[in-house]
Formats: structure tokens, C-alpha cells, sequence
């Protein structure tokens, strides 16, 4: 594999309303992320991925863009925004933007000029006269009528975010200019916000009956996509020394290729959403018990399928998932399983990205009341649930609390504070009560804290390329509790072992088992032959 920075870099994800703020309005904003730079740098991050600080109504949390140039106020000022640049570059850290192209708000100008039927905005977006049956990712109808123009636009998410029309040349146009602004304003790479939903079938035609998201054949990797991406790396970023990772829902290794293989680069990586299924059927709202094999096998197809073909991201949490440690680690083995999880994740071939928390092993929010959940995505599938699933009040609830947005979206635990150091206002939402126990200053003052495994790890991954660019090979692929997998780079050789289990296990023996030394461990004085409870340990060896 070609050696680059952002395959060798680690990511870190930033949510801005809810990292820091810096005004005492209860909303994190710009200059709150240039104070926590220095929390950055100590933990080793290279890369930051900023999710959108663009003008927004806010129906979707900034998902919603109403001018692609403007900075949403609560955020700051464009100053803001390039203070934060030269920081984070200063830092030795770059910046990645959300870049958010499937569709717009619908208070942005191309849709207002399109409902008015304008001649250069009349086919900015997706206009039926009569209503599709396509369904909404946020649950509900696609279609919305729209009296002024007399026609229904299509929204695959909410009904103030339509979709743009990408067939449209003068669409892709607005597009690649976006891109060319925030490259030359310093901006390092996009990540590409639900990229492989943006070509729609031609004509629009309605979709085949199915339980969740009708009429997903014609717009899911639909094979117009391919000159869109194409157009973009040839005219726009192949002009930069940059990135871009794609957000791509329903995809396989095989499908991946078709958009990250050496030989195509339409993307350089791109985010897949099998393992984020292991603890439930299909879609996160849908829960099943979480059994370790679901989370191995997906991340193991992932790895053999885009082995010496493309490449891989590797993450347990971002800002639509609940947190990974309430997921699939253990609430008595705290610290020991969320330390296991990112010994298991960020060991694999790939760019690793850390989402604000995951550091220090945050929780989710587990908030009693639906009141207390702001999310759109959270509120719509609630409604969804009782109406069309009849689901009781309690029974919705426990989802909510299982799957909800928000639980990724509580403000960052900085110290054990009213706020958690995070605002000296009314947080936007409510800060996670054991922010007591669990924030950065207390990791700080412990050698032995999440925090400072992560840091471990980061640093590992800089002194040892095995780390970044080693083959895998899945070691015991049937095991129940155990993950074990190997690494090899020329001569040497890594081992890592994760018990997925309140049990202590037995290791059992695999070809080239033992010898070397313990590099990462997250008990003291690591044994070859067991792993204690949620246990992991890397070993390190040069091939004989």
C-alpha cells in the first residue's frame, strides 16, 4: 500500500455544539476547540474531523446547510474559523470538514429559488407531480408537497433537508466551488456526509414494498454515482494534497472497491456500517443481544476484502452511534473493557478514528424522559415505533436510550464541574451525571486511565509500522470470546489477543503462538495462556 500521512494519522472527531464553549450560551462553539488544542496534541491526534459548523436552521443538528461559506453564529465568526485552522496547524494537527452534498436546508437559496420555479434553480432538487412511495431514513414519507411550486420534492432524511439533483451539471458545479473554497482556506480533506445516496434512478420510479426505507434500489450506490465522484477527484481534489473518507450506508468490501480500490481513488477510505450491527437487526433501532461474534466477523471480512486493494477506517463511534463501551463492553470491567475495545479496533489495518469521549471511556446518557432527547432522528423513530410497531411508551423508551443520537452527543466530560467544564451556562443538553467519575481531569492525574491507554496506543502506532501497514490474518475466527489476530510487515510479527468476556478464558494455541514481548497490555504482567476478564494484550516478535 502507497505510504501516506492520512493513513498513518489518527483522527479525532469533533461534535462542536457539544465539545466547548467558550461564551457561556451553553453551546460549544470555535474558540472552545482552539483552547482544547492543547488536549489534542497531548493525546497524539494528527487529523481533526470537524462535523458542521456551517449556517444552519438546525433541523438536523447542522446536517441542514443553509450557506456552505457562512459560519453558523452560535459556532463564531469565519475569523473564528480561520484562527482555528492556523491553531490546529501550528499543533501539527490538520482539519478534515464535513462536507454535506447530498442534500441542502430548505431555507438555503437554490431551494427557495427552485420552489419560485426559477429557470437556473428549477432542477436544483427532485420534483414529482404526483407522490412517490420512497421512505425517509428518519422514518416516514420522502415526499413532500410543496403548494408554491405545486409539486413534491424528495427528502431522504428530514423534510427540511431535500435532496439535491446531481444530474444537474450546474449542482455539481456549486459543489466542486465548495470544495475549492474551504481547500483554499486551509481545510485538509472532507468527510462525505452520506456520499453514496447522492444519484437517484432516472425518472424516479417508485420503490419495491419493503419493511424500512422504500425505494433504496434506486438511489443506493446507483451506478451514476461513479462519473460524480470521478468529476470531482479530477477537477477538484486531485489539485490538493488532501483526503477524503466517505460515509456509505449498505455497502460491501466488493462495493467499497468500487469507490476506494488503488487504481480509482474516488474516495480514499470510507466509513461501513456492517460491525455496527452486531448488537442489533439491520438498524440500530431494532436491538438483539450483542454477542462478540457479530462484531469479529464483519471487521474481519472488512480487513481480508480490502487487504492490498484499498483502505480501511476504523471506528467504534461517531456522532449517529450510542457509545461503544455501553455497547459492547462491560459496566464492571469499565476501564479494562474500554480499553479492550480500542486495543481491538485501532490494532487492525486502517486510519483510526476517535470520537470526543471515546478517550476517557464515556457512557451513554441512559436520560429517563423522551423530553430530555433532542435529536430529530430520535423523536421521529419514537413516533415511528408506537404508531406503526405499536410499541408501548416504556418499550420506545428503552430503545431511545439503547440507540439514540444523543447519547454521542452529551457534553464532553472535562472535569467533575456542575457542567463538566464543558459550559458555565445552561448546556444545550444535559451533561451525562457520571461525569463525576468519568472526565479528563481525573484521567489526567491517573497513569493508569483510559486516557493515557489511548495515548499509549497512538504512540505505538507512530513507532511501529506493522501497526499501520502489516497484513491481517484473523487467528481464531470460530472462538466466542477471544479476537485474536495477527500482523505482519517483513520480519515482524504482532499478536493481539481481546477477550470479549467477564470470564477469564483459556488462549488457544494458533500456529506461531507465544514468544516475543508484551508491548500493550491493559492488566499488569499479561499471561500467554489466559486472558482475564475483557482482557487484551499485544505481542510483539520477529519472524525466525
Amino acid at each position: 500500500m502507497k505510504h501516506t500521512w492520512y493513513r498513518e494519522g489518527v483522527v479525532y472527531q469533533i461534535y462542536p455544539r457539544s465539545f466547548q464553549d467558550s461564551n457561556g450560551d451553553g453551546f460549544g462553539d470555535l474558540p472552545g476547540i482552539l483552547s482544547r488544542i492543547p488536549h489534542l496534541r497531548d493525546l497524539g491526534v494528527s487529523i481533526v474531523w470537524l462535523s458542521p459548523v456551517y449556517a444552519s436552521p438546525n433541523d438536523d443538528n447542522g446536517y441542514d446547510i443553509s450557506d456552505y461559506r457562512a459560519i453558523q453564529p452560535e459556532f463564531g465568526t469565519m475569523e473564528d474559523m480561520k484562527a482555528l485552522i492556523a491553531g490546529l496547524h501550528q499543533a501539527g494537527i490538520r482539519l478534515v470538514m464535513d462536507l454535506v452534498v447530498n442534500h441542502t436546508s430548505d431555507e438555503h437559496p437554490w431551494f427557495q429559488a427552485s420552489v419560485r420555479n426559477e429557470p437556473r434553480y428549477r432542477d436544483f432538487y427532485h420534483w414529482k407531480t404526483e407522490k412517490g412511495n420512497w421512505t425517509s431514513f428518519f422514518g416516514g414519507e420522502a415526499w413532500t408537497w410543496n403548494p408554491e411550486r405545486k409539486a413534491y420534492y424528495l427528502h431522504l432524511f428530514s423534510k427540511k433537508q431535500p435532496d439535491l439533483n446531481w444530474d444537474n451539471p450546474e449542482v455539481r458545479q456549486e459543489v466542486k466551488d465548495i470544495m475549492r473554497f474551504w481547500l483554499d482556506l486551509g481545510v485538509d480533506g472532507f468527510r462525505c456526509d452520506v456520499i453514496n445516496l447522492i444519484a437517484k434512478a432516472d425518472g424516479l420510479p417508485n420503490g419495491k414494498p419493503t419493511l424500512i426505507l422504500q425505494g433504496k434500489e434506486h438511489y443506493l450506490n446507483h451506478p451514476k454515482i461513479h462519473a460524480y465522484l470521478s468529476e470531482l477527484r479530477d477537477d477538484v481534489l486531485s489539485h490538493y494534497d488532501c483526503f477524503t473518507v466517505g460515509e456509505t450506508a449498505f455497502v460491501s468490501p466488493k462495493t467499497a472497491l468500487t469507490y476506494i480500490s488503488e487504481n480509482v481513488r474516488e474516495l480514499d477510505m470510507l466509513f461501513q456500517f456492517d460491525h455496527m450491527a452486531a448488537d442489533c437487526h439491520f438498524v440500530k433501532w431494532f436491538p438483539k443481544p450483542f454477542r462478540p461474534i457479530n462484531l469479529k466477523r464483519p471487521l474481519t471480512r472488512w480487513q481480508e476484502g480490502l487487504q492490498g486493494k484499498g483502505w480501511n477506517s476504523l471506528y467504534l463511534e461517531n456522532h449517529d452511534q450510542p457509545r461503544s463501551v455501553s455497547r459492547f463492553g462491560s459496566e464492571a470491567y469499565h476501564k479494562e473493557s474500554a480499553k479492550m475495545l480500542a486495543t481491538m479496533i485501532f490494532f487492525q489495518q486502517g486510519t483510526p478514528f476517535i470520537y470526543q469521549g471515546q478517550e476517557i471511556g464515556m457512557k451513554n446518557a441512559d436520560f429517563p424522559n423522551l423530553s430530555d432527547y433532542q435529536d430529530i432522528e430520535t423523536q421521529n423513530m419514537y413516533r415511528t415505533g408506537r404508531k406503526l410497531l405499536l410499541l408501548s411508551h416504556e418499550q420506545m423508551m428503552r430503545r431511545v436510550r439503547r440507540a439514540s443520537r444523543d447519547n454521542a452527543r452529551t457534553p464532553m466530560q472535562w472535569d467533575a464541574s456542575p457542567n463538566a467544564g464543558f459550559t458555565e451556562g445552561k448546556p444545550w443538553l444535559k451533561v451525562n451525571p457520571n461525569h463525576q467519575s468519568i472526565n479528563v481531569a481525573a484521567d489526567r492525574e491517573d497513569p493508569q486511565s483510559i486516557l493515557a491507554f489511548f495515548r499509549t496506543i497512538i504512540a505505538l502506532r507512530k513507532l511501529h509500522p506493522v501497526i499501520v501497514y502489516g497484513d491481517f490474518t484473523d487467528l481464531l475466527p470460530k472462538h466466542r470470546r477471544i479476537y485474536a489476530y495477527r500482523r505482519i510487515l517483513g520480519d515482524t510479527v504482532l499478536t493481539v489477543l481481546c477477550n470479549f468476556s467477564a470470564k477469564t478464558t483459556k488462549i488457544p494455541r494458533f500456529p506461531g503462538a507465544g514468544g516475543g514481548q508484551m508491548i500493550l497490555g491493559n492488566y499488569p504482567l499479561g499471561s500467554p495462556e489466559l486472558l482475564r476478564p475483557y482482557e487484551s494484550q499485544v505481542w510483539m516478535n520477529t519472524k525466525k
